[in-house]
């Protein structure tokens, strides 16, 4: 595994395309128990090179009620982005995640993991890769039906502030996914 790290860390496949240059953030360790599967770096992460280190991340431990030290703790979470760097931004917001990355590097990732019991699909890139024709049509709808997922992925929208206005208007979140979400990560970690 941990040539595995070092060798995505060091991948450039994509520098021609990163107006700001490669800098891959991924976190894993072959305990693992919870996987994180977001989008991919925005340009805080891309400087800091920590993953999740941002206001998104903080409503994420928020959501999961766990601390910075359990979220950072690679034999507990392992981190994957879809992209694994920074895309740059465009006219609404950062860029999707690079196509590159989830083909090459999340197989041999997940072989590697051989103790993971959940897998937590943030945003509409993870869930479309990995839920397929399975997902809804909408990501609310996905989130709203996160129960048909379980055992394996809980779905989840990006914890970034720009979706305030969707929490506001989806109160059931708030009220039935995130306890369940909590009490879920809490029977996995303790």
């Amino acid at each position: 595994m941990n040539n595995l790290i070092k060798e995505i860390r060091a991948c450039k496949v994509c520098a021609p395309e990163l107006l700001l240059g490669p800098r891959p953030v991924v976190s894993a360790h072959p305990n693992s128990k919870i996987i994180i599967i977001g989008q991919a770096p925005g340009s805080v992460v891309h400087r800091t090179g920590i993953p999740w280190d941002d206001k998104s991340g903080e409503n994420l431990r928020n959501w999961m009620d766990i601390d910075s030290d359990t979220f950072y703790d690679a034999t507990k979470i392992a981190i994957i982005p879809m992209g694994f760097c920074y895309p740059g931004k465009g006219k609404s917001g950062d860029l999707p995640p690079r196509k590159e990355c989830a083909p090459l590097w999340h197989a041999p990732l997940l072989a590697g993991l051989k103790d993971v019991k959940l897998i937590l699909l943030i945003g509409k890139y993870a869930q479309d890769y990995y839920l397929k024709k399975t997902a809804e049509k909408t990501l609310t709808a996905t989130v709203k039906n996160y129960s048909n997922y379980l055992p394996q992925y809980f779905v989840l929208p990006h914890p970034s502030p720009r979706n305030n206005i969707w929490m506001a208007k989806n109160e059931w979140f708030k009220t039935t996914v995130l306890p369940d979400l909590r009490k879920t990560i809490d029977g996995i970690l303790s």
